[in-house]
């Protein structure tokens, strides 16, 4: 009967039960449990198992160029990072409130690293994410204006309810790609939240988002009310090479 009874969980993909359930057996603990506190441990487990599949679903939609968490971040003084403020933001409900995360610094400080452990972490709360070089993200969007696909790109971007833009301003924008930029940022301005990581100041992105009405009207929905996130310091990167470590 308990081989039948596998077998019939596990054609349902009730996982979290079968495993349960088959280590209870293997173990000899079912009888050690009532007929309710075995339903209860089974339950658990099969909660358990599709929260986790989930999780890793979400974080695989996502692409994040590496895994990062939020613990692993160094907060040492000289990088002018508060570790009060990357906790707040880690609870996720900027994204709630449809905010912006600002992530700016010289290169390789880590602000890759950072923008992406907020982003595990809403994966692990259960939010939308999607991680996308922006560079490569507009030459996509380009290719999707030519081949038909563009609005339905757009659609899938504007279902996301954190989008991390990263690199953001490394080559100035173009007429098309500005275009995009600002049809991208109209859809989820009010909607969902972005993270925005740049090497350059925000002082400066006017400059590479170019034409002063577009470029107002961007930043407007940017930048008013973002949070900011200024890194300091030297290159994370040179430090690894001479004294490896596992955060950023």
């Amino acid at each position: 009967m308990n081989t039948s009874t596998l077998e019939k969980m596990r054609k349902m993909k009730f996982f979290g039960m079968f495993h349960a359930f088959k280590s209870s057996m293997e173990t000899g603990k079912t009888n050690d449990h009532t007929a309710d506190e075995l339903l209860a441990l089974l339950v658990d487990a099969e909660w358990d198992d599709r929260q986790n599949r989930r999780i890793e679903r979400t974080i695989q939609y996502a692409k994040f160029r590496y895994k990062a968490s939020v613990e692993d971040v160094h907060y040492h003084a000289e990088r002018s990072i508060d570790r009060n403020q990357i906790m707040r933001l880690a609870d996720c409900t900027f994204i709630d409130r449809n905010e912006n995360v600002l992530v700016t610094g010289s290169t390789g400080i880590g602000k890759s690293y950072v923008a992406s452990a907020i982003g595990y972490q809403a994966c692990m709360l259960g939010y939308r994410v999607f991680y996308a070089s922006t560079p490569k993200l507009f030459a996509k969007l380009k290719m999707a204006k030519a081949d038909g696909s563009y609005i339905k790109e757009l659609a899938k971007l504007e279902r996301t309810q954190l989008l991390i833009l990263d690199d953001f301003g490394i080559q100035p924008f173009d007429a098309q790609s500005r275009a995009a930029l600002m049809e991208l940022i109209e859809d989820r301005h009010g909607k969902t939240s972005l993270i925005i990581t740049s090497q350059l100041p925000v002082s400066k992105w006017f400059e590479v988002i170019g034409e002063k009405t577009v470029a107002d009207a961007i930043l407007d929905r940017i930048v008013h009310d973002a949070h900011r996130i200024e890194l300091k310091g030297e290159s994370m990167r040179k430090k690894r090479s001479v004294e490896p470590a596992k955060s950023y």
